[in-house]
């Protein structure tokens, strides 16, 4: 997106998984966009030098919000304080997320249980609340599950993590055929190989030599998913659910000399 055009004006969001890369930037687009954003991440006081300086800007405001999509408890006060401060949540963006990467033969059943519990179980328990306690009495909402290009296509090296994300797929379309006649829309959007803190220490430096895999020859941006995440959460989408929106650049998930790296967690 070009500048600043308020296409959230007032909306309530929530979006999990802020601290950095994919979420933060998500955050700070919603917020220009004059959101009021509930910024989500586990370790209590992580974000508040971060929330007080997007504040000062003047369009929407951060308010940090902190649990563990894991923990239900904690969900459960998350969405009562939403419940008493807003009344009401119109996007939800689930973007917290783990990685593990192995290949088969070496995969860890303890990484992969602890895998699905953050990217598939806390995922649909916090939408589920959102859903049920929210947007199906509002009879409105947009939710944006963070999916990978992986999960489309499957990838060498990344079983269990493209199983993962290939649930948060099926879940989301769903979803979207049981949620469309409350007027809620549910989307994912799929990134490729994006330019992330998580990236650099999940892989090797290696990966940088490996772009040729990638048509438009780089990396991709935090921001070019975060706006891919804006279009989704405004009206501009208004129509539009049951989707998975790739954005990969041209990712060629067949491409073996790009899954030709070491991994290492």
């Amino acid at each position: 997106m070009g500048a600043e055009t308020g296409l959230l004006s007032g909306r309530v969001c929530v979006i999990t998984g802020t601290s950095r890369g994919i979420g933060k930037q998500t955050a700070e687009c919603f917020t220009k966009e004059g959101a009021v954003v509930y910024a989500n991440a586990r370790q209590e006081g992580c974000l508040e030098e971060w929330a007080a300086e997007i504040n000062t800007e003047g369009r929407g405001t951060v308010i940090p919000l902190y649990f563990d999509i894991t923990n239900t408890e904690e969900v459960r006060k998350a969405v009562l304080r939403l419940k008493k401060e807003q009344g009401r949540i119109d996007v939800l963006v689930n973007n917290a997320g783990m990685i593990s990467n192995q290949l088969l033969g070496m995969i860890s059943m303890e990484k992969t249980r602890e895998m699905f519990e953050v990217n598939v179980f806390g995922m649909l328990e916090l939408t589920q609340m959102v859903a049920s306690r929210f947007m199906m009495k509002q009879k409105s909402g947009s939710i944006i599950n963070i999916a990978s290009v992986t999960g489309v296509e499957g990838s060498r090296g990344q079983i269990a993590y493209s199983a993962s994300k290939g649930a948060v797929i099926s879940m989301t379309k769903s979803m979207a055929k049981e949620l469309a006649p409350y007027q809620i829309r549910v989307n994912a959007v799929a990134p490729g190989m994006i330019q992330t803190e998580r990236l650099n220490v999940t892989v090797r430096d290696e990966y940088k030599n490996k772009v040729s895999a990638i048509g438009m020859g780089r990396l991709g941006e935090p921001k070019e998913v975060a706006d891919g995440c804006l279009y989704l959460a405004s009206e501009l989408s208004s129509y539009t659910t049951g989707q998975i929106l790739v954005i990969g650049g041209g990712y060629d998930t067949s491409a073996r000399s790009l899954f030709d790296i070491e991994f290492k967690e």
